[in-house]
């Protein structure tokens, strides 16, 4: 796992190097506004990009809450110019197939097809593919999706050995986002005393981007 020290980040999997800078510069003003961050990303596509992946706290994210995200990140990255080239910003629900960066990211997702990689060898392995079978406190049980001959069928990795893990796209994980994303769109309009008019079936995978000059 790679990991940066950054108060109130309760992330287990973590950005390194240039990345672990930019999220030590946007969290507290993701926090600020509402959104927690799940991952950040700068790669060399289309010249340079940089790819903030956020949602609210309910796991909700629209393309107006990416466009809020992009338009509060943006000064903060002005001041502190971690990247001295120009580069295209992009910000983005984690979507339906998303990475799990949380203990609660997998206690949510339980039940669900995850690929996984390690930073360690665990059972003789570094790459797993499987049903999240349980989510404890210091590690999770991953039912195998084919298990070698000779090997258990379940293994279970430490969190701290987790270096990557993502869920797998399937009927049955898209028909739970989807329910999933629906009640926190609801619950979220009941509270603030709007209107239900969330139709059945809408999938919140926004993406705002928009080019930055450094």
């Amino acid at each position: 796992m790679t990991a940066t020290t950054s108060e109130g980040d309760d992330r287990i999997i973590r950005e390194s190097g240039i990345d672990a800078r930019i999220a030590l510069i946007i969290q507290p003003v993701l926090r600020g506004i509402g959104f927690r961050l799940v991952r950040v990303h700068l790669s060399g596509q289309n010249g340079l990009t940089l790819q903030i992946m956020a949602e609210r706290e309910d796991g909700t994210m629209t393309v107006e809450d990416c466009e809020e995200v992009s338009r509060a990140v943006s000064p903060a990255l002005d001041v502190d110019d971690p990247i001295e080239k120009a580069y295209h910003l992009e910000v983005s629900s984690p979507g339906i197939d998303r990475p799990l960066v949380r203990k609660s990211d997998f206690v949510t997702w339980t039940g669900h097809l995850v690929k996984m990689e390690t930073s360690v060898i665990v059972a003789d392995r570094k790459r797993f593919k499987g049903k999240i079978a349980e989510a404890g406190e210091s590690d999770v049980l991953i039912e195998r999706d084919k298990a070698a001959y000779g090997e258990e069928p379940t293994v279970r990795v430490p969190y701290d050995a987790i270096s990557e893990t993502r869920l797998i796209l399937t009927d049955d994980l898209i028909r739970d986002a989807l329910s999933k994303d629906n009640r926190a769109r609801k619950e979220a309009k009941k509270r603030r005393g709007e209107p239900d008019d969330v139709p059945e079936g809408t999938e919140a995978d926004a993406t705002e981007e928009h080019e930055q000059e450094s």
